[in-house]
């Protein structure tokens, strides 16, 4: 085990930075706790509770016979489970589409919108997700830079592009003559993902009326797609961001056509600095469309 007093400021720094990307939000216990001694403690009490439960029920049917609901009762009771009768039912997949789609439909504002998604709940990832991020800037720019999912600098502070990947995302913006107040941020999902894993094409299907209905009532002139999955989300396909970076595409939105241009995500740049150069290219074709 590794002692937290043989780290350096910048090492613990960095561990602490794993986790928190990695999904653990809490530290609850001071002393560490054998979870594994826990669990295999509980199992057997409760192995021993449904033996003696099973017991009990056989020797009452011994005696008095019980009725067929009675008996299922008996038989969920030494077994631990619920009654069949009070599941908690979760939201059909369908259901939860067609709701998003008439919450984002009815919304006639950005405001409005942002009302809808958080009175929402038929997606599980804000089950999980600490803040709901929607999108942040200026709607009336023009412009609107879409990313893929929030991270957990994002998640902490319900603001799009937040942290490294945000100062990332500055420095790209700014090599153009761009700021965060010059354009609009936001991303396809609105919630993150638990450990920041790739949502769902379920999950996917129920955020699409959102991220729509952003792009319809902000009206942009152009937009710059950032990444594989959202480049994959509007496009369509396979393919990887660096088959697809570069060139400008029509995304239809409703009766709107949108001109758009992917690139690199932030995130992409930090991992693989030798690909600045391929996002360079594209920030130049960008800025030479939105001027010219």
């Amino acid at each position: 085990m590794i002692s937290c007093d043989t780290m350096s400021p910048a090492e613990l720094a960095a561990l602490l930075h794993f986790h928190a990307e990695a999904g653990v939000e809490w530290m609850l216990e001071d002393d560490p706790v054998d979870r594994f001694a826990e669990f295999a403690e509980a199992k057997a009490a409760r192995g021993n509770s449904a033996s003696q439960a099973m017991q009990r029920a056989q020797n009452s049917e011994r005696n008095d016979a019980p009725t067929a609901p009675a008996a299922r009762e008996n038989g969920n009771r030494a077994t631990g489970k619920a009654p069949a009768a009070t599941p908690q039912m979760a939201i059909p997949d369908e259901q939860a589409i067609a709701e998003a789609r008439f919450a984002a439909e009815s919304a006639r504002s950005l405001d409005e919108l942002k009302s809808a998604m958080e009175a929402f709940s038929g997606c599980n990832l804000r089950n999980s997700a600490r803040n709901m991020v929607f999108a942040d800037g200026n709607p009336a720019s023009g412009i609107l830079v879409i990313g893929p999912v929030p991270n957990g600098d994002d998640d902490r502070e319900g603001v799009p592009f937040s942290g490294k990947q945000g100062q990332m995302l500055e420095r790209m913006l700014a090599a153009i003559g761009l700021d965060r107040t010059s354009v609009l941020l936001t991303n396809v999902i609105p919630w993150r993902p638990p450990g920041n894993r790739p949502p769902s094409p379920r999950e996917t299907d129920i955020c699409r009326p959102f991220i729509e209905r952003q792009i319809a009532l902000s009206e942009p002139r152009h937009l710059l797609i950032l990444g594989n999955f959202a480049a994959r989300f509007f496009f369509g396909g396979n393919e990887m961001i660096h088959h697809m970076r570069g060139e400008w595409r029509d995304i239809q939105i409703g009766n709107t056509t949108v001109p758009a241009l992917a690139t690199l995500h932030p995130q992409d740049l930090t991992s693989a600095p030798a690909s600045k150069r391929l996002a360079w290219q594209d920030l130049l074709a960008f800025r030479a469309r939105i001027r010219g």
